[in-house]
């Protein structure tokens, strides 16, 4: 039985999405050892994107499983109408199954993706799209300069020798600072990286726009919707497992991927940067910054869960906090 009608029937019009959705995924099982600034680098991606991101946008958070205190910030920032859509996974089902679902789910003509240790610098999304609508069918941009093994971009570098019109160069032109500033983020080893580095080699771009390299990151990118869901959905085996497979997917398409030569965008890692440059003014200081020693309740699990993750917290600030 029903009594009256639904009042939103007598809503004629929704509100259209922007045309940008930002989708950023986060996974933060618990607030210590690797994860002890996990929070902090969540608060730091949000204020930066929302203090240095002038165009209209959707933002889509989709949080894979993370402890109860990332949750009710994720749940406060909804309330604050900071975050459109929140998706809480009430497990980790892995990064590729989480793209899955959260690209396809994205309502914007364009979808921008970071992790959620992103940092983002003013101009990342204007640059972004231009540099999609200045070439032609266009798969991922990432708004820092990045090296990548040109086999995950064969499409591009076979279409770049076959533009006449258009400047390039190919060979050991990129900097060895800007490898580095964001290969240590990553946690390599300088010697890991220097070999890396040696390896590879990069194609340049040349435009009146400014300079390109061929290649892409999946840790952050801006593609076309229709692109993403050509090649969606990714194989998801393992929870980090095989990432590399949007970027092969993406290539086999025919799709380019692009990258700038300028930094808009800042991989973090997994501490807080006591500088910020380019990034201010944000919300999140770094007077913020704390070092988070809460073992109890996390995750509301059984007392033998808190004493493994104790013992792993305690074990991982001795091996690596005192480095």
């Amino acid at each position: 039985m029903r009594i009256g009608q639904n009042p939103i029937k007598s809503v004629e019009t929704i509100a259209p999405p922007s045309l940008v959705t930002v989708v950023v995924i986060s996974y933060i099982p618990f607030l210590a050892g690797y994860y002890a600034e996990g929070l902090d680098i969540l608060r730091l991606c949000l204020d930066s994107l929302q203090t240095n991101t002038k165009e209209d946008y959707d933002l889509l958070v989709f949080d894979n499983g993370s402890c109860e205190e990332v949750r009710n910030y994720l749940l406060k920032e909804q309330r604050q109408e900071h975050i459109q859509y929140l998706f809480l996974s009430e497990r980790n089902i892995g990064k590729p199954q989480a793209w899955n679902i959260a690209l396809a789910a994205a309502r914007g003509e364009y979808v921008a993706y970071a992790d959620s240790d992103v940092c983002f610098y003013p101009e990342w999304l204007t640059t972004s799209l231009k540099t999609l609508r200045n070439f032609p069918k266009v798969g991922m941009v990432t708004a820092m300069p990045i090296l990548t093994p040109e086999k995950y971009s064969e499409e591009t570098v076979k279409w770049v020798k076959k533009q006449k019109r258009l400047k390039s160069d190919h060979g050991k032109l990129f900097p060895w600072d800007d490898f580095w500033r964001h290969a240590r983020s990553l946690g390599d080893s300088e010697e890991k990286a220097r070999k890396f580095y040696e390896e590879n080699s990069a194609t340049k771009i040349h435009s009146k726009q400014g300079h390109y390299y061929v290649g892409a990151a999946h840790f952050q990118f801006t593609a076309p919707k229709a692109a993403l869901l050509e090649v969606l959905p990714i194989p998801a085996e393992r929870p980090m497992g095989r990432v590399r497979l949007l970027d092969e997917a993406m290539d086999k398409a025919g799709y380019l991927r692009l990258c700038t030569g300028k930094w808009y965008v800042q991989h973090l890692g997994n501490q807080v940067p006591m500088v910020y440059d380019l990034v201010a003014p944000l919300k999140f200081t770094a007077q913020k910054r704390k070092k988070n020693r809460r073992y109890s309740g996390i995750w509301r699990w059984p007392p033998l869960r808190r004493l493994l993750e104790f013992l792993y917290g305690w074990s991982f600030d001795r091996l690596h906090r005192s480095e």
